[in-house]
Parts: structure tokens; C-alpha cells; sequence
């Protein structure tokens, strides 16, 4: 087949947080097939290899990678229909928006909660992407993978996944070995909205609501709440909201009554850390060495020109700050990426 892998690729060129140093070796896949051949050279030459989707969600070192970087681009979307539901199938490397662009299009039910966000399909179960009141998880049916030691092939139901809050199965020790080639979604063709947000609450009125009118009104809100990745470097919501004890939350309260957070499962309680940031600790804007707090919305960073090593710095120090002060460790939500 011959694949060709390119040498000493700049990585911040493949994130939108537009940061990393040089890896040694850089390959796009576009069928399994390919990815199967790039496996087997990297088991067969002791290589490390990493797997990238669309790079917005991700920190490289600056320091680089020292192995090979996959990119997958595997390509396709297949529509199945079943009657009140639409059954998907999804390539990994589709663009996640252009995805979604496409079923609102449909007039397909699901996914238009979670639009305008950076990235391809098979990132979304890998994280379980949310916002506005929906989790990918929520419509994914089961996730089609190649294992990258084995190159067995194996098809994980929704259980399998084992979805958490930005959380799934694919990111514990034994997941990472999977490699996502297709995504499954069960999708709707009956109305279903979900306005449970409270942004979205008002479009309850409307008569003749579709998911066209939800994703206009989200990209309206995202715009307003986030930076433009295609101008300035940014991951997004930089940290996960914690999700804290009982005990803490009752703490939390005390100190600062107003703070938004609601019961999840076995007596735990998620917390707004936007609201932390700006309310409680007054850092939204917050910024250093070309990397601040974006001043619309604390949970997001951005990134003005800095290096990896500077944003590492910065999100560090905001760890601190949110364990000195609140008395919580707070993890990113963004995917940090070391050499081994």
C-alpha cells in the first residue's frame, strides 16, 4: 500500500491551541487498512504512536513527540433509516460540526445541541462530548475500533463504553490500546428537543421549533461565550466542572451561597468552575506571559502567542490557585500529552 510518513512535522500547526514542538514522525490514514499498516510498523519498530483527531482538544509538549503522530481521516457518513429513528455511520475523521451541519439539515433530531464544536466524530465518544444539556453519549449507538497492538477489530456498544462525565472507556489504561475508525448514532426523525439549558429554555414557546432554530440559538450563544478557534489559539473549556462530595459542597456553599451546582449520582455534587473562577476567585480575564482566562467565559483558555511550555505554566498556577482558595483539585478537561 506504501504509506508515507512525514518527518519532523510542527505539531502546533494540528492543534488549535497552537502550541507543540516537532514530531518525529507524522502520518494522515484514511482507511483502516492504512491504519492497520501504520500499527503494524509501529509495533514491528518499537515506535511510540499517537492518535489525532482534529487537534482541539489537546496539549503537545514542546519538547515535541518522539514517535509517530497518526492523524485519522477516515471519511463517510451513512444514513439507515428505522422508521421514528435514523441510524448513522460515521468515518472518525468526519469533521464533528459539518456532521452535525448535515442531520440539522435532515431535519434530524439529537445532535443540534452540540454545535460549533471543534473536532472530529471519533473524538466525540473518547471524551463524551456535552454541552447545553446533551452528551454524545446520549446518541451514540456503539463505536467501531481497531486495537493498535493486536489490529483486532471490535464493535463496543454504548455499555461497553462505560460513558462518564467527559469520561469513557477509551480513556482508562486498557481503552487507550483502541483506535476509533466509525461512530454509530441513533438519531430521531420525530420531534425531541432538549431545552433543559437555560439559555435555551425560551425556544419552548415556539411552535414551530426545529433543530435548525436549536443550533442557531447554541452558535449564537457559543459566540458569545467563546473565542473563535479559527482566529486565536484555544481548547475550549480548558478544566472539567469538579464534581465534589456532599461535605464539600455544603462547604462550598457556606462560603459562597450562589454558586451553581447540582446532585449527580452516589450523593456527588458538579460544580460550576466558571462561576468559581470569575465570582469566588475574580479571574476571569486573568492573564500571563500571553495566555489568559478568556474574559467572556473563566473555563475557557486562550492563547496569545505562547509556547507549550507556557501554557502548561499557566493552567498549573490556575490548579493552585482553585486548591490554595476553594480548597478543590480541579483536572483539565484537555488532553495532555507526554513522551514516554
Amino acid at each position: 500500500m506504501g504509506i508515507n510518513i512525514q518527518k519532523n512535522i510542527l505539531l502546533s500547526v494540528h492543534t488549535t491551541l497552537q502550541v507543540g514542538g516537532v514530531a518525529d514522525g507524522f502520518v494522515p490514514v484514511k482507511t483502516k487498512a492504512e491504519l492497520k499498516e501504520v500499527c503494524q510498523l509501529a509495533n514491528e519498530t518499537d515506535v511510540p504512536m499517537y492518535v489525532l483527531g482534529g487537534g482541539s482538544n489537546i496539549l503537545f509538549p514542546q519538547a515535541g513527540f518522539r514517535g509517530l503522530v497518526v492523524k485519522i481521516d477516515i471519511d463517510g457518513i451513512e444514513y439507515r433509516s428505522g422508521g421514528e429513528t435514523m441510524r448513522l455511520r460515521v468515518g472518525a475523521g468526519v469533521v464533528w460540526d459539518d456532521l452535525v451541519a448535515d442531520t440539522v439539515a435532515k431535519g434530524y433530531w439529537g445532535l443540534e445541541n452540540l454545535s460549533a464544536i471543534p473536532g472530529t466524530v471519533g473524538a466525540t465518544p473518547i471524551q463524551n462530548v456535552g454541552a447545553y444539556g446533551v452528551e454524545v453519549s446520549d446518541l451514540i449507538h456503539s463505536v467501531r475500533c481497531v486495537h493498535k497492538k493486536t489490529l483486532e477489530e471490535k464493535v463496543f456498544s454504548n455499555t461497553d463504553c462505560n460513558f462518564g462525565y467527559r469520561d469513557s472507556y477509551f480513556k482508562s489504561l486498557p481503552g487507550r490500546d483502541w483506535i476509533v475508525t466509525e461512530v454509530c448514532f441513533t438519531l430521531s426523525t420525530v420531534k425531541q428537543p432538549t431545552l433543559s439549558y437555560a439559555d435555551l429554555a425560551h425556544l419552548d414557546q415556539q411552535s414551530d421549533l426545529t433543530p435548525q432554530l436549536i443550533r442557531d440559538e447554541v452558535i449564537n450563544i457559543r459566540s458569545q461565550k467563546f473565542p473563535d478557534w479559527s482566529t486565536v489559539g484555544t481548547a475550549g473549556s480548558f478544566f472539567k466542572n469538579p464534581v465534589i462530595s456532599a461535605e464539600q459542597y455544603a462547604v462550598l456553599k457556606k462560603d459562597w451561597p450562589d454558586v451553581p451546582g447540582y446532585q449527580t449520582k452516589e450523593e456527588m455534587y458538579k460544580v460550576s468552575l466558571g462561576w468559581i473562577l470569575d465570582k469566588a476567585l475574580h479571574l476571569k480575564g486573568f492573564c500571563q506571559n500571553n495566555v489568559c482566562l478568556y474574559q467572556e467565559q473563566a473555563l475557557v483558555l486562550v492563547n496569545h502567542g505562547a509556547d507549550s511550555d507556557t501554557v502548561s505554566a499557566f493552567y498549573t498556577q490556575i490548579q493552585t490557585i482553585v486548591k490554595e482558595k476553594i480548597h478543590i483539585q480541579i483536572e483539565p478537561e484537555v488532553q495532555i500529552v507526554k513522551n514516554v
